[in-house]
């Protein structure tokens, strides 16, 4: 079985980043997401975060599940924000284009789709890099990394350690998943979307408590070998940070501004095609 969200040492640019460099992208990335809602800016994003994804030679297999996931958890959340919110868009904007009518105060609306197609696009900005991030990064290397720049050893281990515990947990899901199936809990595509939804919710309380015995057991092991006894401690892994690294980190830093300077050129983080 293959497992998801992995690391995979390949041969790539990426690949050879330090973990630091990999992380301040990504956080300066998913933050310049969040604030901006300008469709011009999101489509770049959305665009250079596929090329980044094409170069880190990231497999489908890797992916794949948890990439279905997200599809699922977004229609739910597109749908959620019309039901409850059905002329968020012509607030936002101003104006409102009715389209056609449903029912009651229910109108789809050129600016709710709008709305709506921006939300949709600010999570494909952060969905392949949050994929890059993950199976581009050894969890070794990258608590050595955040070590070496002052961050504390515990922090970096903790995030190391949650980075290895990602294909763990999803191996753990499938078994019970396997389990549920083989007692006749449908959970393919053969079911509704109501089905899956529901019948897959069973599965978090068992992969809650088995998660819950694995920290105990590592916790237990690392106390009995002395962890966080001393101040200081030394990697086997470590990388420093080279040319390539600063490169991204000063793409990162100047992307930033100069995207939020556009977002808030008119004093406004939403670009209105309809004035």
């Amino acid at each position: 079985m293959s497992k998801i969200l992995a690391y995979e040492e390949k041969d790539t640019w990426i690949h050879q980043l330090s973990g630091v460099s990999k992380l301040i992208f990504f956080l300066l990335w998913c933050l310049t997401s969040m604030l901006t809602y300008d469709t011009r800016i999101l489509i770049i994003m959305v665009i250079f975060s596929l090329i980044i994804f094409r170069i880190s030679k990231t497999q489908w297999k890797q992916v794949g599940a948890v990439f279905k996931m997200i599809m699922l958890f977004l229609t739910l959340n597109v749908v959620a924000i019309f039901i409850f919110s059905p002329d968020q868009g012509t607030h936002i904007y101003g104006t409102r284009t009715v389209l056609f009518h449903i029912a009651g105060h229910y109108d789809v609306t050129k600016e709710q789709l709008f709305y709506e197609f921006n939300v949709i696009i600010k999570y494909f900005t952060v969905i392949p890099a949050v994929f890059m991030f993950l199976v581009t990064t050894n969890p070794s290397e990258f608590a050595a990394s955040m070590n070496k720049i002052g961050i504390s050893y515990n922090v970096g281990y903790a995030i190391s350690i949650a980075l290895r515990y990602i294909p763990d947990v999803q191996g753990e899901f499938t078994k019970i998943k396997h389990a549920q199936e083989a007692r006749g809990i449908e959970m393919s595509g053969k079911a509704s979307l109501f089905s899956r939804i529901k019948n897959t919710s069973s599965i978090i309380f068992p992969l809650i408590f088995s998660s819950m015995d694995r920290i105990d057991i590592v916790s237990n092991a690392m106390e009995l070998r002395g962890y966080g006894k001393h101040k200081k401690r030394t990697w086997y892994m470590e990388k420093k940070l080279r040319r390539n690294d600063y490169l991204t980190i000063a793409f990162s830093v100047i992307f930033m501004v100069a995207a939020l300077t556009i977002t808030f050129a008119d004093r406004s983080r939403f670009y209105n095609p309809f004035v």
